[in-house]
């Protein structure tokens, strides 16, 4: 499939996204492709911070290999080709806008042979392009309908669960990255990118607590491999992650490289509120209603459900959190437009950039975990959640 690069809002739009424009076709930037470090694309880590952050940033290295190699072998439970990786990746690399992102995986793909052109093929292609945008730009849109028409265009529940993995990694990625250019002094975009994500509406977080269920079946503990019997026993025991290990046991290795970020970065007092943010904003009721219960002030969660003014209203009374909660909400809506704008703040108001640099992360690892809830399953109405968050 053509790639073709037009100014302004459709740039670097694959051909079956593009809309017509006069706009001259410029050349993709093939060097991009060529970097060290596919996961911060060589972008620097200052000193002070390199020690205290490499064992998180070691598995999101290897979560990005393993996740979008060079090459692969499909198979019959295992269909997703490197083209409908990185195309997927580059989907949600432009609706974050970040540019670097965008440049490198457009210059991977480039090379790539595409799918044939039958219809069918054409079809699957569309879906998975339109489903990885919707969670991507809007996960609220995502329900059982929109997973159930993945499997319509042939993708089996092995490929679904790697393809959500992919979309919340590119956004966990895009979100790191823009802070990394942040503390360099560069820019996340270098052209408009599309507007900023609107926040879920607040009815979705009215409901009472509800447990959450993959709709996609968990295999019966006589199936797993081995490998997938220990690492389920080892993700079952990382509280944020236990509630949807089952769901995510299809892809093991990707699993084990999530637990080894969140078990890295998910702590101190400052995570659960930073959690309470990306959730409100993504829609994710069930990370939000298990994250409320951590909280030691009983009155975030309402402040942060309420919206806006409300958070203002409690941050108030938090200064150091103030600028936490800001940085935050910008990296989460829109990471092309984050800047040193929001992250001097953030050391002024007291943290240090090692501090900033993983609490910051943290955020970017929040929608990830968002959009696996989401694009998995749903919290049922009527049943109550139990155990940790």
């Amino acid at each position: 499939m053509e790639q073709r690069r037009f100014s302004g809002k459709s740039h670097w739009y694959h051909e079956t996204q593009a809309r017509t424009c006069q706009a001259d076709v410029q050349p993709l930037v093939p060097e991009a492709a060529r970097v060290n470090d596919r996961f911060l694309l060589d972008l620097v880590v200052p000193d002070a911070c390199l020690r205290t952050h490499r064992a998180w940033l070691d598995a999101a290295r290897a979560a990005s290999i393993h996740l979008l190699p060079d090459t692969l072998e499909t198979s019959r439970l295992a269909t997703l080709s490197c083209y409908d990786r990185l195309s997927t990746a580059l989907t949600v690399a432009q609706v974050f806008g970040v540019q670097r992102l965008c440049n490198h995986y457009a210059a991977r793909l480039a090379p790539l042979p595409g799918p044939d052109s039958s219809r069918e093929s054409n079809q699957r292609l569309a879906q998975i392009t339109q489903y990885a945008r919707q969670l991507a730009s809007s996960p609220t849109l995502i329900d059982a309908r929109c997973r159930s028409q993945l499997s319509d265009v042939g993708l089996t529940e092995s490929d679904r669960v790697t393809f959500n993995q992919i979309i919340g990694f590119v956004g966990f990625q895009a979100r790191v990255v823009a802070v990394l250019q942040a503390i360099n002094g560069q820019p996340a975009r270098w052209l408009p990118g599309i507007d900023s994500q609107q926040d879920a509406p607040g009815e979705r977080f009215a409901a009472p607590e509800a447990d959450w269920q993959a709709d996609i079946p968990a295999p019966q503990a006589g199936y797993l491999r081995p490998a997938q019997r220990e690492v389920l026993a080892q993700v079952r025991r990382v509280p944020v992650l236990e509630p949807i290990a089952d769901g995510l046991i299809e892809d093991e290795n990707a699993l084990l490289l999530l637990a080894t970020l969140v078990e890295a970065l998910f702590s101190g007092k400052h995570a659960p509120l930073l959690g309470l943010v990306s959730a409100r904003i993504n829609g994710s009721s069930h990370c939000f209603h298990r994250l409320s219960r951590e909280v030691s002030d009983s009155a975030l969660p309402d402040a942060v459900r309420n919206g806006e003014r409300a958070l203002l209203a409690w941050s108030h009374n938090h200064p150091e959190e103030r600028a936490l909660v800001q940085a935050a909400q910008v990296l989460t809506r829109s990471p092309d437009r984050f800047s040193a704008a929001q992250f001097t703040p953030v050391l002024e108001a007291g943290f240090s950039r090692d501090d900033a640099l993983r609490l910051l992360s943290l955020t970017a690892l929040c929608g990830w975990l968002n959009r696996l809830k989401i694009g998995l399953g749903d919290a049922l109405p009527g049943q109550t959640a139990t155990g940790p968050a």
